[in-house]
């Protein structure tokens, strides 16, 4: 519960910190952006190659995790489409609704509802001694589904954002050769995995995406870099690595330490928003539809984090339909177990920043993060008891039946 909290505050510090930023830092700002979004970068590589180093299935039985992916892909769906519906119908004016751009910038940003947070419920799930449970390893599967399906779907979702252009063609290349080599080298190659290699290939992983990047801008400028961004080869990276299970205080204390950082780092990329006309902004300075909303009150942010954040969880209840031949409750916490939410959406939120994307919209995404987080050690005790009660049931048929 303390490492959930932790998130929640450093997100928040970071938001205040990004609004006084600007005159803190005076001219020097770009370059402390910079400098925040390069540290961020690595971060969110880290992050995701733990991510995929936790990605282990049995190739040889592919097709009995079909199910699996497809109940997690619809986990993952359903929170994305209400969040997206609601912030279209309900945040913006109805001269929006037929525009395309407004469209694609509420579906990308709406993505970050969708991932569960694989690292928080695990730890916290065998914390509460649920390791052996049939929820904690069928959860395991459905969440790494899930953030899997919510990375490859943000490619469609760049790609949407910055048009068909040839470039695309090389991104969607890059794409199906790192999801070929990620299935055909998972678990390959003994390599170190302590948090000193692991940060190390984070950098090389950044580092690569990052030279493509600028080498692509400097040819053909900034309309036409290739920008690939680091969540799916870092999630590569630790999935061909064969896994080895390190199990330290130190390991814990840097892999919570990076997390920590990421969180405070993504909140201190956020725009600023306090005591800014967003409407009456010139069009040269708003790109966005989304950017160029007006700021509502405090309490209306407040109203429609709580609408957001139930809009989500009640789409998270999928998997609650399917698995019948385990115990209502069982699927029930199942479900449950997927509303955490943690790094992987504020990846998103922080893909969705460098496209210009802001207003309203931004801070309540960013709101619901950290009022999910806040709620996820209530959720955990929900999963716990449920899955508790289930076990008790099934010992005592298991004691009738053998009487």
């Amino acid at each position: 519960m303390k490492k959930v909290l932790l998130f929640s505050f450093f997100l928040m510090l970071g938001l205040v910190i990004s609004q006084v930023l600007p005159a803190l830092a005076g001219d020097n700002y770009a370059l402390v952006k910079n400098v925040s979004n390069t540290f961020l970068f690595v971060c969110l590589s880290f992050i995701m190659i733990n991510v995929g180093r936790e990605f282990e299935i049995d190739k040889t039985r592919w097709k009995s995790y079909t199910e699996d992916y497809f109940i997690a892909m619809a986990t993952a769906a359903f929170p994305w489409i209400f969040v997206a519906l609601y912030y279209m119908f309900v945040l913006l004016p109805g001269m929006y609704w037929g525009e395309w751009d407004a469209w694609k910038e509420n579906l990308l940003l709406s993505r970050f509802a969708a991932p569960t947070s694989a690292g928080i419920l695990f730890t916290m799930l065998a914390a509460a001694g649920l390791k052996a449970s049939w929820v904690y390893k069928k959860v395991q599967v459905l969440a790494i589904f899930d953030d899997l399906d919510t990375i490859l779907l943000m490619i469609p979702l760049q790609i949407m954002m910055i048009g068909l252009r040839w470039q695309l063609g090389v991104i969607i290349l890059v794409v199906v050769l790192l999801l070929i080599v990620g299935w055909k080298k998972m678990g390959t190659y003994n390599v170190r995995q302590d948090w000193k290699a692991i940060l190390l290939y984070a950098v090389v992983t950044f580092a690569v995406t990052q030279v493509i990047y600028l080498v692509s801008k400097k040819m053909y400028g900034e309309e036409g870099s290739i920008h690939i961004e680091v969540l799916l080869p870092a999630f590569v990276v630790g999935m061909v690595m064969r896994h080895k299970h390190i199990d330290t205080k130190v390991e814990h204390r840097v892999a919570d330490l990076i997390s920590y950082l990421f969180m405070f780092l993504v909140g201190v990329s956020m725009p600023v928003f306090l005591g800014v006309d967003f409407a009456g902004q010139a069009s040269a300075e708003v790109a966005t539809v989304t950017g160029s909303q007006p700021m509502m009150s405090w309490p209306v942010i407040a109203l429609h984090v709580l609408i957001v954040s139930f809009l989500s969880n009640v789409g998270k209840l999928f998997p609650l339909f399917f698995y019948r031949e385990r115990r209502k409750r069982e699927r029930l916490a199942l479900s449950i177990g997927m509303f955490t939410r943690g790094e992987v959406g504020a990846g998103v939120i922080f893909i969705a920043l460098g496209y210009n994307l802001g207003g309203p919209a931004l801070v309540i995404s960013v709101l619901t993060i950290v009022f999910n987080l806040i709620l996820t050690g209530i959720f955990v005790v929900w999963v716990e008891k449920l899955t508790r009660s289930a076990y008790r049931l099934e010992q005592a048929e298991d004691a009738r039946e053998q009487v």
